[in-house]
């Protein structure tokens, strides 16, 4: 299957929204950690390691994403941080980084025990990993989506997308990280996106869980009727309000751990 691209400006439509996680994400970052390595993982167009860069100006600050398009515009944002081209899966870092962000992304990789283990055991002593993850299966409009993938005339062309799997559990989290790290804080929060806007739900998974299977219905007749069954599903789901606005909840996890110093 094509890798599924990402669009900018339709991921960039709900930024306010997406960045309250991430922003709370570093709010619980250790007061004592001064790093001098940074990669931020899955930086899509950049601000997240911008902020960092300008938190920490003599850190080494590095940016790794899988898209060009977020790249792009992650370069003209800010020069002065290392962007790379790359997938996550892959990815080993030249130097122990002493803090490794990875916002909304390691949720699309899969084998979460090997990879958690990866990342830790690849920071500096002291160093910290900060993980957010949207908890999306468990998730009404997630729901709705496998439904609808499975159940219409399109269904054997989007068989093979993967949609996207349950996280580990907060106990095997912890027990997995255990090993290598001393300091795990581990927590979760549903938040409640007041969206605007027409088939606003719908909108919100066109930035994100729709990428691929839209880039596989591209090339068959199907997409306008996929979108627009969809679409009547979300609506009945999520019921615009009078004001004009549509609620969302939304539960994600959060990690913060730091590898042992000995």
């Amino acid at each position: 299957m094509t890798d599924p691209r990402w669009d900018p400006g339709q991921y960039s439509r709900f930024e306010v929204e997406r960045d309250r996680a991430v922003l709370d994400l570093m709010l619980r970052l250790p007061p004592d950690l001064s790093p001098r390595e940074i990669w931020d993982l899955g930086c899509g167009t950049g601000q997240h390691a911008a902020i960092l860069r300008r938190r920490h100006p003599e850190a080494s600050v590095h940016g790794l994403d899988s898209s060009i398009d977020m790249l792009e515009q992650a370069r003209a944002a800010d020069p002065l941080i290392d962007w790379r081209q790359g997938d996550i899966a892959d990815w080993t870092p030249e130097t122990p980084p002493d803090l490794i962000l990875a916002n909304a992304s390691l949720q699309w990789l899969p084998d979460h025990q090997t990879l958690l283990s990866r990342l830790a055991g690849s920071l500096a002593p002291g160093g910290v990993l900060a993980v957010q993850m949207p908890m999306a299966f468990e998730t009404r409009h997630h729901s709705i989506l496998r439904a609808v993938a499975a159940e219409g005339p399109w269904a054997s062309t989007t068989a093979p997308v993967r949609p996207l799997q349950p996280l580990l559990t907060m106990q095997q989290t912890y027990d997995l990280l255990s090993s290598v790290c001393d300091e795990i804080d581990l927590w979760s929060t549903t938040y409640l996106h007041v969206l605007t806007g027409e088939d606003a739900v719908l909108e919100w998974m066109k930035g994100t869980a729709l990428r691929p299977y839209l880039t596989i219905l591209e090339a068959t007749a199907w997409t306008e009727a996929f979108l627009s069954t969809l679409a009547s599903r979300l609506s009945d789901a999520f019921e615009q309000r009078a004001d004009g606005t549509t609620l969302l909840p939304f539960p994600r996890l959060f990690l913060i751990a730091r590898r042992r110093r000995s």
